[in-house]
């Protein structure tokens, strides 16, 4: 409908054009020297109008010819950025497929072709790092000119990454250095780095982070942070101070945990402060039932050991068949002299669950009582159990001969 309307329009102004040319009896005189030149006004029109556009035509033309070098450099550049950029897609897509080599080669050709040099030279140094070729690596990452105004985060944390898995935590902690203020990728690595370093004083701090950036579980994080106080528990083992001072700062709730409280009981066994230790045992053995703390609470010896006795005895009667438990009290009879009770609660034990050491307590009970067939008895039933117990670890078993 449109281009009807423009037939229309176009037809009655080349209409009324002729009917005011018609009208128009108007001429133009030229004057020169020797010559005069009469042209109808119409006509004079038509060839100014003629000449208008010639000379626009020319205008452009002289223009195009001008700005052409620069257009042709321009389609020539604006080609080889396509080029550059469909070889780094290409890339990256063989470097998700595992295919490192050719990974590498094209990245070094978009860079060639016009590509940011610091972004081909992150994932030039990726492949080559899972080629196992440090040295390239290195050399791609020695690439990346680090401004500590603005430190780049990719180059960093593709660095740190890079290092870690070598093997080099204190060089991937020197990476990320750098960056002022680390997201949750940077904070990932940096908790991967400090927990191979051994740094756990920090590592629970971090735990907090990822949490509240979803990175962790409720469940994760807890797991991971009852492992941290563990850990740093068990390093500061033969400081006593460092052990005590390092006991406050574990928060309330993982003083309870078994695994934890099992760690520190252990310590502070170790530094032969047994009442602290029989303390932690008791409180979380309160809380939650553990077998491996009550076999390190019948080794707390002190001056309260009649309050420990009293003390599992009231476990006893929600726990009466459980043979640690029975151990323990045993253990504890024993250091109080009272021998019959002992013997009554070892051989409980024995008689729910043959153990080595249980039978081993029996021996020692026996040798003291004097009675030296019972003890020799023991001493040869603990020593089966300790043999068949090292040959289903496998660390009894003999090299078969070739």
């Amino acid at each position: 409908m449109r281009w009807l309307i423009w037939i229309l329009v176009l037809g009655a102004l080349a209409t009324g054009l002729t009917l005011l040319a018609r009208l128009n009896t108007g001429y133009v005189l030229i004057a020169l020297p020797g010559h005069r030149v009469e042209l109808s006004l119409n006509f004079a029109l038509i060839l100014l109008v003629l000449g208008f556009v010639l000379g626009y035509l020319l205008l452009r033309f002289l223009v195009t010819a001008i700005e052409l070098p620069g257009r042709v450099a321009q389609f020539r550049a604006a080609r080889r950025r396509e080029t550059a950029h469909g070889t780094l897609v290409e890339a990256l897509r063989e470097f998700f497929a595992g295919r490192y080599a050719r990974a590498e080669k094209m990245v070094n050709q978009a860079v060639a072709l016009g590509e940011p040099g610091d972004l081909g030279a992150i994932i030039a140094a990726r492949a080559a790092h899972e080629l196992r070729a440090p040295g390239r690596r290195d050399a791609y990452l020695a690439k990346l000119a680090i401004d500590p105004a603005r430190p780049d985060a990719a180059a960093a944390i593709s660095a740190a990454q890079m290092l870690l898995d070598e093997r080099r935590p204190e060089d991937a902690l020197a990476a990320l250095a750098v960056l002022p203020n680390k997201h949750t990728a940077a904070l990932r690595v940096e908790l991967r780095a400090r927990q191979r370093i051994g740094q756990w004083e920090q590592v629970p701090a971090l735990i907090d982070q990822l949490e509240k950036r979803d990175v962790f579980s409720v469940e994760q994080a807890d797991a991971e942070r009852r492992h941290a106080w563990r850990q740093l528990i068990q390093r500061k083992s033969g400081d006593a101070a460092g052990l005590a001072a390092t006991w406050k700062r574990v928060p309330e709730r993982y003083r309870r945990d078994t695994a934890v409280a099992g760690a520190a009981a252990a310590a502070f066994l170790g530094l032969g402060q047994d009442a602290e230790a029989a303390d932690i045992i008791e409180r979380s053995l309160d809380r939650e039932w553990d077998v491996t703390l009550v076999n390190l609470y019948g080794e707390c010896s002190g001056a309260g050991t009649l309050q420990q006795i009293e003390r599992a005895e009231r476990w006893l009667k929600d726990h009466r068949t459980d043979a640690a438990l029975l151990l323990a009290l045993g253990r504890l009879c024993a250091r109080q002299q009272l021998w019959g009770k002992a013997q009554s609660y070892l051989e409980a034990s024995v008689a729910l669950e043959p153990t080595y050491a249980a039978h081993l307590e029996l021996a020692q009970l026996h040798e003291r009582l004097d009675h030296v067939d019972a003890a020799r008895a023991h001493h040869h039933a603990s020593l089966e159990l300790a043999v068949a117990q090292l040959n289903r670890s496998g660390a009894g078993r003999r090299r078969k001969p070739v």
